[in-house]
């Protein structure tokens, strides 16, 4: 009886383990659903926007300018982002608002790429924090479910 259950038992714990592998590398490789926040992508994603992320290409170094990708931040390692590529390594960059007189231009150091919002007068970016490690990249943005 004590040996049937203890069978059942890790049985069960076997096949969570397995499932939860599966999983996590499904998320971790694959991609996911993610629900965006805030005005600073706005027009092209609103608040509360339910996007599909998929990760191979931050993997497969296949992020080009134009793409719009979920980021952990620089600021709040807690937290993503989502913000568009400006600028890959190697790139000459405006850094300067949109607002300033004065334009300031400077180059995406080798492995960073620059991100900024489509809403540039309501986004924290990389006018802020300036350029962003590529490693911190989770996934690029390929469809806007809701």
């Amino acid at each position: 009886m004590l040996r049937n259950v203890l069978g059942k038992t890790f049985r069960f714990l076997g096949y969570t383990v397995q499932y939860g592998c599966i999983a996590h590398c499904a998320f971790e490789y694959l991609g996911g659903i993610v629900v965006c926040s805030g005005p600073s992508m706005e027009p092209t994603i609103q608040n509360s926007d339910i996007v599909f992320s998929e990760n191979l290409s931050r993997h497969f170094y296949c992020i080009r300018k134009g793409d719009i990708v979920i980021v952990k931040s620089p600021n709040d390692p807690k937290s993503n982002i989502c913000k568009r590529v400006i600028g890959l390594e190697g790139d000459k960059v405006c850094t300067s608002n949109p607002s300033d007189f004065l334009k300031s231009h400077s180059y995406v150091p080798k492995g960073h790429v620059w991100l900024e919002g489509d809403n540039l007068r309501n986004s924290t970016d990389s006018r802020c924090y300036g350029p962003v490690p590529y490693g911190l990249i989770r996934g690029r943005i390929c469809l806007k479910v809701y």
